[in-house]
């Protein structure tokens, strides 16, 4: 089988190959065909793969191109992971932000809006060549905003294409091990949106344990999540939320932890990455050592300042090693090719599920895979409080997607302003002003 991945010279790229170079089993993917606009990049991400499958056997072969309907012609699976406007545009994202006060981060308020409208245009004309160019391949989407993005491709692709994210996965994992669960036979009863969800059942042997867990300070101190919101506030909700509710929950310490720090994540990675792939161009005999250096700091960072406010201590490092999107990847690939029956966390339409939103909503949602793709499981509903937070992001994700289609200023300044982080219009408008100002990306949305 092919697989082509779109944003083939993105960092995280070798996550996914390390998944495929474990799966041996019978129709696992034997091509791997990397898609990128920036051809230094692919050849410095080629290297670190090729490097990585020394020793392996049958490793999948590797192939790169910089024309995406070359990439696309005659792949089974696309795994979609681009990045509009590079770190660079990550950096403005989360600068501009700051400036007007309000939280910069990558994917949540106004860094995440601007962020997905540079990047929808794009997603959108790549969704339209899939569909002209392999209508039955199943597209994988981890392009960021996830469900954002997830939802503006769905008119043209359909139920092929299916968004995933690893902190709804993560989180389970690291709760069933809190309880003394194994992982894999757990169901976890976790409803919302991309990056907007809460853990709100945790069953093994037909029972919920995750009354257990709230009840366990020992338990809950263990893990990332439990140290990040507290024994208290986790008792008080009921659930375990999702790691980007900290955003919400301690917005005012979070922003003041961030305006604090000498660089923003964002230009934190853009260094990071830009010495990485400047040294693999300069020895690309070194690629893959490199690269392992380079992932090792950048995931011990990860959240550092959330981390901090809630004096969480450092990333556990059997999480870390635990694998993350490229494992929701593969197994949403074998579940669909193998028609191998499994339960994941995805980013697909409601169908009915969440009552308070319409059926054609992306939400994130356990979902059942098999050679028919994901279908939706019945939940419990959001309480009042998860619901009214669901829906209000809900309509600044759609206010995006629709500026994105008709590059309306007007309704880009909505999304902003209905960010429950975005306090204030004229704040949006400074915000949206700035954007366009900086991010030449935004120039369709110019006055």
């Amino acid at each position: 089988m092919k697989l082509t991945i779109l944003g083939g010279g993105g960092f995280r790229v070798p996550l996914v190959y390390h998944a495929l170079l474990g799966d041996g089993g019978p129709g696992r993917i034997t091509s791997v065909v990397l898609y990128d606009a920036d051809s230094s990049r692919l050849s410095a991400i080629a290297a670190v793969l090729r490097q990585q499958a020394a020793g392996s056997e049958r490793p999948p072969v590797v192939t790169e191109t910089t024309d995406l309907d070359t990439a696309l012609r005659g792949a089974d699976f696309i795994f979609s992971a681009i990045r509009v406007g590079g770190l660079e545009g990550r950096t403005v994202d989360e600068r501009v932000a700051l400036g007007l006060g309000v939280l910069g981060q990558e994917t949540v308020g106004a860094g995440g809006i601007a962020y997905g409208l540079r990047t929808l245009p794009v997603a959108i004309q790549i969704a339209q060549r899939i569909a002209a160019v392999a209508p039955e391949a199943w597209t994988i989407n981890f392009t960021n905003p996830a469900g954002m993005v997830t939802e503006a491709m769905i008119p043209y692709l359909g139920d092929r294409v299916i968004g995933i994210c690893d902190s709804p996965s993560g989180l389970g994992r690291r709760a069933a091990l809190a309880l003394g669960v194994d992982p894999s036979t757990a169901f976890y009863d976790y409803a919302g949106l991309n990056h907007l969800g809460w853990l709100r059942g945790l069953r093994s042997g037909g029972v919920d344990r995750l009354p257990d867990l709230l009840q366990s300070a020992d338990a809950l101190a263990s893990f990332e999540e439990g140290r990040l919101f507290g024994e208290d506030w986790l008792r008080s909700l009921g659930s375990i939320p999702n790691e980007y509710l900290h955003y919400y929950y301690f917005a005012r310490e979070t922003l003041a932890a961030v305006q604090g720090v000498r660089q923003t994540r964002g230009t934190f990675l853009l260094e990071q990455q830009s010495a990485f792939y400047a040294e693999t161009g300069e020895h690309p005999e070194r690629a893959f050592e490199l690269w392992q250096k380079t992932r090792a700091e950048r995931e011990s960072t990860y959240m550092v300042e959330s981390r901090e406010v809630a004096d969480a201590g450092e990333r556990d490092e059997r999480d870390m090693a635990a694998g993350g999107y490229e494992q929701v990847a593969l197994s949403l690939m074998r579940a669909i090719a193998h028609n191998e029956r499994a339960s994941l966390i995805l980013n697909v339409r409601n169908r009915g599920v969440l009552h308070h939103l319409d059926d054609d909503a992306v939400v994130e949602i356990p979902c059942t895979v098999d050679a028919n793709g994901a279908l939706p499981v019945t939940l419990s509903q959001l309480t009042d409080h998860q619901a009214g937070l669901v829906s209000a992001v809900k309509a600044v994700e759609r206010a995006t997607i629709e500026a994105a289609t008709t590059a309306s200023r007007a309704t880009a300044v909505k999304a902003f302003a209905y960010h429950p982080l975005v306090d204030s219009v004229t704040v949006a408008r400074s915000l949206l002003d700035t954007y366009v100002d900086q991010l030449p990306n935004l120039a369709y949305l110019r006055p």
